[in-house]
């Protein structure tokens, strides 16, 4: 299960209502008020890698394919 999207698991529960609620209750991610997880990346919603300088707020992976759109140059 990915901490993106915990809903996924839904589709077998939908013919048990009451299986269903029990599984919300117990394992759906608690509401954060701080913390690494609530900065995520605009494009893929990645909680790790995230650079937050100059108000990007991209992960890596998503900053460096973007670097020469956002007006970045590589000097080595």
């Amino acid at each position: 299960m990915s901490y993106s999207d915990y809903k996924k698991e839904f589709r077998q529960l939908r013919a048990k209502p009451v299986k269903m609620k029990k599984y919300i209750k117990h394992n759906a991610p608690k509401k954060r008020s701080c913390g690494i997880s609530l900065k995520r990346c605009v494009r893929c919603g990645r909680i790790r890698g995230h650079i937050s300088s100059y108000g990007i707020h991209l992960c890596r992976q998503c900053f460096r394919e973007n670097a020469v759109e956002l007006g970045f140059k590589k000097y080595s």
